[in-house]
This record gives C-alpha cells, sequence and structure tokens, in this order.
C-alpha cells in the first residue's frame, strides 16, 4: 500500500489539472484529478485524499458546493483556486472552510509551497490534543466538538478554530488581521470581514445567559474572548 501523500484536484480546466499533476508527482504526492463539481464529491470519499486544491468556476456543482459538502464530513485541508482574485471569492471561499486560496494564473511552484505549509499546520493540529473549558463551554480541537451550557452545538471548523484560539487567550485583543493570520495561518490582504462573519456566527450560537465569559467586540481594534 502507497503511503504518498494524496492530492485531490478538482478543475474543468485538464491543462491545469495535469499541470498540477506533473508538478506534484515529481514532489513525491499521489494525484488524482477531477473536472467536475458532482464527480468530484464520489471521488472524495472513495479517494480519501490529504489534501484538496479546489476551482470555484466548476461546472454544475460549483467549488463553494463541494467545499461545503467536503467540510460536512471532513476537517482535511482545502486550498481553492480563483481566477477572479476578486476579493468576494477569497472571502466566501474563506467561509465556506477553505485553508487557503490561490489566484489564476500561478506559479505551479507557489501551490506546491502552499500545499506543503498547510499539510504542516494541518499534522501540527492532528497531533496536538487540545479541549479548553470554561463555565458552560467545552472547545475540544482534536475532534472538533462544541458544548455550551451541556449542549452539543454543530460549528463549521473555522468557526471552532477561531472561538479555540480566542478562549485558549482570555482577555486579550488580537485586530482581524492577527486573527487570520494566527487562525487561517496567512496573511490575508484586502478584505478582512471574514472574521466578523465568523465571530457573528459564533454569538449566535453560543450565546447563553453567563456572567463568566462573552465573546467581545473592541471598538477600533478587534475581538478579544472576556473572561470575569
Amino acid at each position: 500500500m502507497s503511503n504518498k501523500l494524496k492530492v485531490l484536484v478538482i478543475d474543468d480546466d485538464v491543462n491545469i489539472c495535469e499541470l498540477v499533476r506533473l508538478y506534484m508527482e515529481k514532489e513525491g504526492y499521489e494525484v488524482m484529478a477531477v473536472h467536475n463539481g458532482l464527480k468530484a464529491i464520489s471521488v472524495f470519499k472513495d479517494f480519501a485524499p490529504n489534501i484538496i486544491i479546489l476551482d470555484i468556476m466548476l461546472p454544475g456543482v460549483d467549488g463553494l458546493q463541494v467545499c461545503r459538502e467536503v467540510r460536512k464530513v471532513s476537517n482535511i485541508p482545502i486550498i481553492m483556486l480563483t481566477a477572479k482574485g476578486e476579493t468576494f471569492d477569497k472571502v466566501l471561499g474563506l467561509e465556506m472552510g477553505a485553508d487557503d486560496y490561490v489566484v489564476k494564473p500561478f506559479d505551479p511552484k507557489e501551490l506546491i509551497a502552499r500545499v506543503k505549509a498547510v499539510l504542516r499546520r494541518y499534522e501540527h493540529k492532528e497531533m496536538d490534543v487540545q479541549e479548553v473549558v470554561y463555565p458552560n463551554l467545552v472547545i475540544n480541537r482534536t475532534d472538533y466538538t462544541l458544548k455550551v451550557g451541556g449542549k452539543a452545538i454543530e460549528v463549521p471548523p473555522k468557526e471552532l478554530e477561531l472561538l479555540f484560539f480566542l478562549a485558549s487567550n482570555p482577555n486579550k485583543v488580537f485586530t482581524r488581521e492577527q486573527l487570520l493570520e494566527q487562525v487561517w495561518g496567512f496573511d490575508f490582504y484586502g478584505d478582512s470581514r471574514t472574521v466578523d462573519v465568523h465571530i457573528k456566527r459564533l454569538r449566535e450560537k453560543i450565546d447563553i445567559d453567563n456572567q463568566v465569559w462573552q465573546l467581545k467586540t473592541v471598538w477600533g481594534v478587534g475581538y478579544k474572548f472576556e473572561v470575569k
């Protein structure tokens, strides 16, 4: 049985898939290419990749929907490809649970560097058995579970990681840029509203009457997990 790391490339451009395959196989990865979103979802389950390189613009089921479907069952790294390079696409991809994005046209060597960086971060997370506990709040980053008031709450991986990071650093204020760097793992140039969206969704899910902790906005600066 092969012990190579497996890469699933999902892009309707055959030339891009072959280019990525050529460079990835040279680096020692096993590569599977799929050219439409619907097939990608079934191939993902059978192929069990270690990382997905996913184009946003796909015929039929688009990349964002594929990302959404994968995130229902797996936390594996996803790098989005976007030809547009628009902030909207980048933000939306991150909100759906992508780990990074690369704008077309791209240098294959840069893509390989991004793949290696994302896989390294993912491996470190997998090795870390971590749990943060407060009254009425348990955040477990090992099995990605969240309990509020003893009740299990469904949250996407990036929301949980954001809450885990803030709760691991109580009463410390972080800017949006710092949170993007710490939680998403790279500098995000442009619109940082993806943090605001994640905070808003988290508040809706963890909103209970308690006097101990609170997810607070520090106006003009950023956010903090306040513990009294």
